[in-house]
């Protein structure tokens, strides 16, 4: 925006609000509060324990919103063969990823609700690279799939008992522990073998895809296999293949996930700064027909980036008690026109940082290029 100056993170929201508009994406816009209900019963899909809570003049337990998807899919009905395609620019309460203490957060993300086929799910996994990109960092999406992994426990024979431990482990790509582990089980070295190369798969489409073919064709249901391949193949033919990475160590709680999930990484960030996937099994639990995929882009992690404007602001005009208000009018306007920021001060505030310096002293007009 020009003649406006934003914080890289408010740039940021307007760039993804610009992108999500392009693609027919609605905004959707929601309450500061939820019934409590609501979080408690799904307390594990959210990313933080922590909800700040009150109660309301009827009684009810009531709560600033530590989540948008939740209420979304609390919020919108059922359209057969339809698909609901929203995003949001919504505050949320929760504890930061980066402070660790209760913060006001400004989330992005979007949803695709109903009949979810597999073009829409490449459109919202290439909308999440997109996004990536916008934050002007080195980044990469790392994808996986959770039908897959699931396949492969079940042909290991894992107990049901036992899948929450190997998924922490495969999590971990700890290739050691998923071994002791499948010793202990009695599960012979072929079939623990399998896991483990599942595990150590990293790589860009190019690089891994066939060897992910071979490695589970027969094992994995063909219609999962395929539908992976396609998706992934559509993606390594895109503008954001460079980005793109085949990761089975991304796993998330398959009681609210299935299918696709993906998390999205910037150079200089600890944690993954976006994170989505296929949501099916969380609308069946809350009662609805449709399947969704969605993500959502967690803008308190930004801080950690270190990106900052090269200016504060484009202009700096100072005056002093002599300038006419019409010189000092002037001297805005021009650069107002010109589509730059401007600052008006009687001396240069310190600390500040200016593209170009305009001087108003005794009447006379003077412009000093990068003077900061």
């Amino acid at each position: 925006m020009k003649g406006v100056s934003l914080q890289p993170s408010e740039s940021i929201v307007f760039t993804l609000r610009s992108l999500y508009d392009s693609f027919g994406y609605s905004r959707y816009k929601m309450n500061k509060f939820e019934e409590y209900d609501l979080y408690a019963r799904n307390k594990d899909f959210l990313i933080s324990d922590g909800v700040i809570t009150f109660t309301d003049t009827n009684g009810k337990l009531m709560a600033l919103k530590p989540d948008v998807t939740l209420s979304i899919v609390k919020n919108t009905k059922d359209v057969c063969g339809e698909v609901q395609k929203l995003y949001y620019n919504e505050n949320v309460y929760r504890v930061s990823k980066g402070t660790h203490s209760f913060k006001e957060i400004m989330q992005v993300g979007l949803e695709a609700i109903g009949d979810i086929d597999d073009y829409c799910i490449y459109e919202v996994i290439k909308l999440a690279c997109d996004s990536l990109v916008s934050t002007k960092k080195n980044c990469i999406l790392e994808v996986s799939h959770l039908g897959i992994i699931s396949d492969v426990i079940s042909y290991i024979g894992i107990p049901s008992d036992e899948k929450e431990k190997i998924l922490h482990f495969l999590g971990e790509k700890n290739v050691h522990e998923l071994k002791t582990t499948c010793e202990k089980l009695g599960i012979d070295e072929e079939k623990s073998s399998l896991l483990t190369q599942l595990a150590a798969v990293y790589g860009s489409p190019d690089e891994v895809l066939a060897r992910v073919n071979d490695l589970l064709c027969g094992i994995v249901d063909e219609k999962i296999l395929s539908g992976f391949t396609k998706i992934v193949s559509a993606l390594n033919a895109s503008d954001r293949k460079d980005i793109i990475r085949i990761d089975f160590s991304i796993v998330s709680d398959m009681r609210y996930y299935n299918g696709f999930v993906f998390k999205g990484y910037a150079q200089g960030v600890s944690s993954s700064i976006l994170s989505g996937g296929q949501y099916d099994t969380l609308m069946k639990k809350m009662n609805r027909k449709s399947g969704a995929v969605g993500f959502a882009v967690y803008l308190d992690m930004l801080e950690q980036l270190g990106v900052s404007s090269e200016y504060d602001v484009d202009t700096l005009v100072i005056y002093d008690a002599l300038s006419d208000i019409s010189q000092i009018e002037k001297a805005v306007k021009t650069v107002a026109d010109g589509g730059e920021s401007v600052m008006l001060q009687r001396k240069i505030p310190s600390g500040i940082k200016y593209r170009r310096l305009v001087k108003i002293i005794n009447g006379e007009v003077k412009t000093v290029e990068n003077d900061a």
